[in-house]
């Protein structure tokens, strides 16, 4: 059955690079054939792609490197840094430069959010189950109000101390999942490793998280599409034109099941245990840098059309497309058409 689920996110993963490249027209090859490497990791199907064919060895080394921010930042895997912090039951924890680096990053984004944000919902997201098998087929329950009520105290980004590469949970009861968050930095690290082996142009998809470097050879900008939520031949309803950007999309249909005619998806909110219920269905996030854009997508989901739509016009050089439920476009002030 993961095998069968493996196949079918390759295959979705492979439509989507189609119709991306499709929308960006035959001008990609007329100056590098690209070269690509698709994996599995991170919980995702993941693909890099660089127009340089003579730096086709560096994709392996990418996926290497994916592979070694999984083991530190993965709550899946008892060794991880973040593994060992859950299981600490609030004494301090040793970890790696990287792992502290990326939990600062992810207070700082709580603080901005006034607690959308939180790595600490583990503790109520451990409660739903949104990827198995039986939840594809809506075989599955909500949790109690109960059950989320004794979970939700538990969920406070204030329990995090950071002290150096010390990590403690003042909460014993507490835990970390870095899922909102963790795909955009490593996307940000594999750019770096990039540009640091002289790669110009390349497309970084982690499992929708995209992150392009440089323009494409021709010097023109890369075409990302725009799923329309809830299509079940993976339409795209708009593009996005970016050039050294990333683009994260979060959305209500990805991670879902239904219950008694009713949406659960997998976007908690830290204050009620329980899936965003707002006017939006999807909101798509540009900017320079991918971890910035992974967490951003997330608040903004939570946050509904017009405090998301202030939040974003209030940050620099910083773009997003909202989808409502209605089906409507809403794009911020830049990307406006």
């Amino acid at each position: 059955m993961k095998n069968n689920k493996k196949n079918h996110q390759i295959k979705s993963l492979l439509l989507l690079i189609f119709l991306t490249i499709l929308l960006s027209g035959c001008s990609v090859f007329h100056s590098s054939e690209p070269v690509s490497k698709t994996d599995f990791a991170l919980n995702t199907v993941i693909t890099i792609t660089v127009y340089e064919p003579s730096e086709a060895p560096l994709l392996d080394q990418c996926m290497e490197l994916c592979r070694d921010y999984e083991n530190l930042f993965s709550k899946s895997i008892p060794s991880s840094d973040i593994g060992r912090i859950n299981a600490a039951a609030g004494q301090p924890v040793e970890v790696s430069d990287e792992t502290a680096a990326l939990l600062e990053k992810s207070i700082y984004y709580s603080e901005l959010s006034n607690g959308l944000f939180d790595v600490t919902i583990a503790a109520v997201d451990a409660l739903w189950d949104f990827s198995s098998e039986a939840a594809a087929k809506n075989a599955v329950t909500p949790p109690s109000d109960a059950a989320i009520a004794a979970a939700l105290p538990h969920v406070d980004y204030h329990n995090i101390r950071i002290s150096g590469n010390t990590v403690t949970l003042l909460d014993p009861d507490a835990s970390i999942d870095l899922g909102g968050i963790a795909k955009g930095y490593i996307a940000d690290r594999l750019k770096e490793y990039l540009l640091e082996q002289n790669v110009h142009s390349a497309i970084i998809d982690l499992g929708g998280n995209i992150l392009t470097i440089g323009h494409k050879p021709d010097g023109s900008p890369y075409h990302v599409g725009i799923k329309r939520p809830f299509d079940q031949n993976g339409d795209l309803i708009t593009s996005v034109s970016i050039a050294d950007q990333s683009v994260v999309t979060s959305g209500t249909y990805e991670r879902c099941f239904t219950y008694q005619e009713k949406l659960y998806h997998h976007i908690l909110s830290p204050s009620t245990g329980y899936p965003a219920d707002n006017d939006l269905n999807s909101v798509s996030i540009i900017a320079a840098s991918s971890v910035d854009c992974d967490a951003l997508s997330t608040i903004c989901l939570l946050s509904g059309l017009d405090n998301g739509m202030k939040l974003i016009e209030s940050l620099p050089d910083t773009e997003a497309v909202f989808i409502t439920k209605d089906g409507q476009l809403h794009f911020t002030n830049k990307l406006s058409k």
